[in-house]
């Protein structure tokens, strides 16, 4: 009976070893999310004392239907954070700089940095995002949508800093800031008198042996690259920031370098950067919105978990996730390259009491009335539109969103009066959505047309009064 007890616990062991739940139970969930369209590719790697372990379900993309492996490359975003947060706990440790240090001893004279009650923002103020400073910057005006960092100067994030006023106390809320990020990596890179990416390479990449983490890449390295898709399953433009804004998510990497990152924070291997991983890992203060915590670029998970650490990324293409398990030395890194989230798999890895989401493909409205105008025309398309929503069919979700994505396809094709007509009919639908006329306005602004642009972003100012953006492009459109 004893011999059969022994077999039946390590029969439990051999499918456990790699955390809170099997690793054919990770397998089965992955695989069911992409075969609901959650991903074209969904890859976790985990790790803990035992080793590490690697699962994949999907195909890098659809030109390229080979299933992703641990050298795959992929977006990981606003995982940068977490790196641009162990830089500053480095530099900080080594007397570059002190994290409690105003950003105004970093900056140009000429650029007048933000106060509120006598208080300056310094380093840790931006690494926490309880700088005061709103998630983007309101002098965005990219010109390409899809890319809103590509083209934000030095010049424009300097004068974002110089003119924006701050909305509540310095230190006194969390409040997520790209801005502050941004901001971040470039006074490090100041400091440091090197390039954003050569100090992450420099600093975290090359003592850690994480040769595939990086922002610009070598000929090899776009080989491996899983290219990206919107949520709808269309493909995704790679999303490029300049040097302005490149520590809140320039940074690619493979699932391989981002479980060896993981494993530094759980000091499973040995390293000098060691004192600035536990600094970084330094309990900042609460989040807004739930009962989590923040660190220097990272989510301390709760009260109750204070040990479970994590961040995750997205763009319009990727999604990923790091979660780390401090007491039980377990990390899960997660990779996709679909524009839906991966967090709520991540957390539950992490912790079986977060439960995942079955995902549900919602854009079987898109896809139908895609087909109808390619095959019928846009008149067949908009009758058909009408014909269905009077059927009020559960399976078809309606909001504003469809339309949306049909007239910005469109308008890439340079289709601009179906696209017209797309976000007409969106208007009428969702006369309260901002997306129908930002949609709108936009697509006159950037057609020269701009008498016509300007009511729509008059009437985006007026419900979305605290909003500067909106007043940003009315300035801009009217010459003042």
């Amino acid at each position: 009976m004893r011999q059969y007890l022994i077999i039946a616990v390590l029969i439990l062991i051999t499918n456990t070893v790699f955390g809170q739940i099997p690793i054919d139970s990770i397998k089965a969930i992955i695989e069911k999310e992409v075969s609901n369209k959650r991903s074209k590719s969904i890859i976790v790697g985990i790790i803990d004392v035992n080793g590490r372990k690697i699962i994949h379900s999907g195909i890098i993309s659809d030109k390229n239907p080979k299933p992703p492996d641990e050298n795959t490359l992929y977006e990981i975003r606003s995982i940068t954070k977490s790196f641009t947060g162990l830089l500053l706990a480095e530099m900080s440790l080594k007397k570059e700089l002190n994290y409690n240090d105003p950003i105004s001893k970093f900056l140009p004279k000429a650029v007048k940095t933000p106060t509120r009650n006598g208080k300056e923002i310094t380093l840790l103020n931006l690494a926490a995002n309880r700088s005061g400073l709103p998630r983007e910057p309101f002098n965005l005006d990219p010109q390409k949508l899809d890319n809103r960092f590509e083209d934000y100067t030095i010049k424009k994030l300097y004068e974002y800093i110089a003119t924006v006023e701050l909305n509540r106390d310095i230190d006194s809320r969390w409040q997520y800031s790209n801005t502050g990020f941004g901001l971040l990596g470039l006074i490090l890179s100041s400091v440091s008198n090197k390039s954003y990416e050569r100090l992450i390479k420099d600093r975290i990449a090359k003592p850690l042996a994480m040769n595939n983490t990086t922002i610009s890449l070598s000929p090899e390295q776009k080989a491996k690259v899983a290219p990206g898709y919107r949520e709808n399953g269309k493909p995704a433009h790679p999303t490029l920031f300049t040097i302005a804004m490149q520590g809140t998510g320039a940074l690619l990497s493979n699932v391989n370098d981002m479980l060896t990152f993981g494993a530094a924070n759980l000091g499973l291997v040995k390293t000098d950067l060691a004192p600035a991983i536990e600094l970084s890992h330094t309990n900042l203060g609460k989040k807004d919105g739930n009962d989590g915590f923040v660190a220097m670029g990272w989510t301390i998970l709760n009260e109750a978990n204070p040990d479970i650490f994590w961040k995750d990324g997205g763009t319009l293409g990727y999604r990923s996730f790091l979660g780390i398990d401090k007491k039980k030395k377990y990390a899960v890194i997660i990779l996709s390259n679909t524009d839906n989230s991966v967090s709520d798999i991540g957390l539950h890895v992490l912790d079986t009491i977060y439960k995942v989401r079955p995902y549900k493909y919602e854009w079987c409205l898109l896809d139908t009335l895609r087909t109808t105008m390619q095959m019928n025309g846009m008149a067949a398309a908009i009758h058909l539109y009408h014909e269905l929503k009077s059927t009020k069919n559960p399976a078809v979700t309606f909001d504003e969103r469809q339309l949306n994505y049909l007239g910005k396809e469109l308008e890439r094709d340079k289709n601009i009066k179906a696209a017209i007509n797309v976000f007409e009919l969106n208007k009428s639908e969702y006369p309260r959505s901002p997306i129908v006329y930002e949609s709108l306005g936009e697509l006159y602004k950037r057609n020269g047309n701009i008498e016509l642009a300007i009511p729509y972003f008059e009437k985006l100012a007026e419900m979305e009064r605290d909003n500067l953006h909106w007043s940003y492009i009315l300035k801009k459109l009217k010459g003042d």
